[in-house]
């Protein structure tokens, strides 16, 4: 929950305690906090207003070509470098770095999870971090984690910044606030947020509750994008106008506090006297973001079968060869089934990607049973999935007539990387070790006589 303290500071930084946001996806945003703290015509006077500094932070090489090339000005009360001293080494035992082959005796298969459970101590949300599988290498910034977690106190003198990748933030039970060095956002379930490779911030919860409970991709490589439409055209999926971009907040406070950093799969931290969310203003196109999920238009089949689940992709972050991703993020939300003759869940496949699947809440249609809100499933690449038996059955019996399939979001981090299994998902007690059984009532149907269904 947000303390009076967090409150304080977060309403004198914005003049509001509701944070405010600039619509637009990799836009060039420009924004203040206090008036004429942002240059205009230059990046860096020799003097910059309130005596604040000028950086540059670069989410790309310098010399990437203009669509590619990200980076911000900032104006801030100190430096970044004042806010890191020296390091000391730290230790987040359950949050894991690819490559990551940990030592367990479980074997290779398709995998489910209730979800984690409430924690008996007390943790904030980096604390909370529990790695369930990783892709790629860090060090070649390839690949990605899959990470859940759960968490119940705020990070109030405690910052972090992940050197290893952006972080996009699912979250499924309990909104929480992202106060970055670029602004404050609160996101709630049925909304994301992407925190870039690099950016300080720190995360508390907002309303009652015992444990908030969510999930995060961290995504090694480049960056995430929005997908090319190609036939579709113009408009639907993801649009650029509903992502949100926070405008410029500061912290101005003059306390200890601790700044904690991943680097190459590595934890450390620094002490310093003050807080590192001290941009005043800034402007560029390296910047975090919140997209609600809801506003996501999507498009199918409006005549017979299904169609390839790529058309319901949010976000994707490219890899070397063209059409395959290195993380797409993926989701299944609220839609109308209006297909003819057609069995309208998701097909039996197998598939080159590895897919690491979350629901945030409602029934997801491919499985009837077992696959509940907060829950996980891993399909690592080859092996064979889909409709459960129970879903079959349905699916192949129903009248086809239009159905609004509703109250439901799933979500998928989908990989062209195998995902190796953690040992700590790999040995937690919410595994279901029943789950394979639910194909079980797939039974030979094949009868041998032409034109008997």
């Amino acid at each position: 929950m947000l303390d009076k303290a967090h409150e304080a500071v977060a309403e004198g930084a914005t003049t509001s305690n509701t944070p405010r946001y600039m619509p637009g996806f990799g836009n060039d945003f420009e924004t203040e906090s206090l008036p004429g703290a942002l240059p205009q015509g230059q990046n860096s006077p020799q003097r910059c207003n309130y005596g604040l500094y000028a950086e540059q932070l670069s989410g790309s090489p310098f010399t990437a070509p203009r669509g590619t090339n990200e980076r911000s000005w900032l104006y801030r009360i100190r430096p970044s470098v004042r806010h890191t001293r020296r390091f000391s080494n730290a230790s987040y035992p359950f949050w894991k770095t690819a490559p990551c082959l940990d030592d367990h005796s479980l074997p290779l298969g398709q995998l489910r999870w209730d979800p984690l459970p409430a924690p008996a101590e007390t943790l904030n949300f980096i604390e909370g971090i529990r790695t369930m599988t990783s892709a790629g290498d860090a060090l070649t910034q390839t690949g990605m984690a899959a990470h859940a977690y759960v968490f119940n106190a705020d990070m109030v003198d405690d910052y972090f910044f992940d050197a290893d990748g952006e972080l996009l933030v699912v979250p499924q039970l309990g909104a929480v606030r992202v106060f970055t060095e670029m602004g404050i956002i609160d996101v709630e379930p049925l909304e994301i947020c992407l925190i870039p490779r690099g950016m300080m911030f720190k995360v508390a919860r907002i309303g009652e509750g015992d444990s908030w409970r969510g999930y995060v991709c961290e995504n090694y490589g480049a960056k995430f994008m929005l997908p090319d439409r190609g036939p579709i055209g113009a408009n639907c999926l993801a649009n650029p106008r509903d992502f949100k971009t926070p405008v410029a907040a500061f912290e101005d406070k003059e306390t200890p506090c601790k700044v904690h950093v991943k680097w190459c799969g590595r934890f450390y931290v620094t002490e310093i006297g003050h807080s590192p969310l001290d941009v005043v203003a800034w402007h560029g196109n390296y910047a975090p973001f919140k997209y609600d999920l809801r506003t996501y238009s999507p498009v199918g089949a409006i005549l017979f079968d299904h169609p390839d689940p790529s058309i319901f992709t949010v976000l994707t972050a490219p890899s070397g060869e063209e059409g395959t991703a290195n993380i797409d993020f993926v989701i299944f939300p609220p839609r109308w089934l209006v297909a003819e003759h057609t069995f309208r869940p998701p097909w039996y496949h197998r598939n080159i990607m590895s897919e690491f699947m979350g629901l945030i809440h409602g029934q997801y249609d491919a499985k009837e049973q077992g696959f509940v809100p907060g829950g996980m499933s891993l399909h690592n690449m080859m092996l064979p999935h889909g409709p459960d038996a129970t879903g079959f059955d349905k699916a192949s019996s129903v009248e086809l007539k239009p159905v609004k399939l509703d109250h439901t979001m799933a979500f998928m981090f989908e990989t062209r990387f195998p995902q190796q299994l953690t040992k700590f998902a790999a040995e937690l007690e919410t595994l279901q070790d029943s789950y394979i059984e639910c194909w079980d009532g797939l039974e030979r149907r094949f009868n041998g006589t032409p034109g008997v269904k």
